[in-house]
């Protein structure tokens, strides 16, 4: 009896492996892994180049996912992106993030939003998976302005609590070197970190990055 149901559970097993080997199954599978490994769609970028002193160091560009969060992308790219000119970032924690975004106190307590000083969190669809992720910085719930922060790690305990919107896409090496800056005390760069210009740069076609 046991050498029968041994028998017959063989062959369901070898008639599974069969079928794992068509050539539909394994295209199927292929397809569910790819699409486990793709991430939001990128709809706009946007670049900051970036000077340290009075040296100019490169370009970041970020992909912005604006199907996921059309309202903080708007606020980030439409209304203050060539607003970041001349501002600073302002905070650096090594192994951490850098932080930028305050264009009127370059300090960390200034900055506000196109909807007005500050803005709800829109939701919390996208995670910070990693390095390069670009998220709101916010004093609490509901409170974004346009103050932002790159990831330089994974920092999954900001889940729920920041709201992602982008990824850099280009010059990761750059915010690296930024988060290996010197700091004072308050976490700021004893070598100004500046971002000298900054502007929009067309997507002919939305895409999505791999996670």
């Amino acid at each position: 009896m046991f050498r029968q149901r041994f028998s017959g559970i063989s062959n369901v097993v070898l008639r599974c492996a069969g079928m794992l080997k068509s050539p539909i199954v394994l295209l199927c599978l292929a397809l569910i892994v790819a699409d486990a490994k793709r991430g939001p769609q990128i709809t706009d970028k946007v670049f900051f180049d970036i000077t340290l002193g009075e040296k100019a160091a490169g370009r970041i560009i970020i992909g912005l996912f604006g199907n996921t969060v059309p309202k903080t992308v708007a606020n980030f790219k439409d209304g203050k992106v060539y607003g970041f000119a001349n501002s600073i970032f302002h905070r650096v924690i090594k192994d951490f993030m850098i932080q930028g975004g305050d264009f009127t106190n370059k300090d960390g307590t200034g900055g506000f939003s196109i909807y007005g000083d500050k803005f709800e969190d829109e939701n919390f669809k996208l995670h910070h998976e990693g390095p390069g992720w670009v998220s709101m910085a916010n004093s609490g719930r509901d409170t974004n302005g346009s103050q932002f922060f790159i990831t330089l790690v994974k920092t999954t305990w900001l889940d729920g609590k920041h709201v992602v919107f982008g990824k850099v896409i280009e010059g990761m090496d750059l915010v690296e070197k930024i988060g290996e800056a010197e700091t004072d005390t308050k976490d700021r760069p004893v070598t100004e970190v500046k971002i000298s210009s900054s502007g929009v740069l067309p997507v002919d076609k939305p895409y999505n990055i791999e996670l």
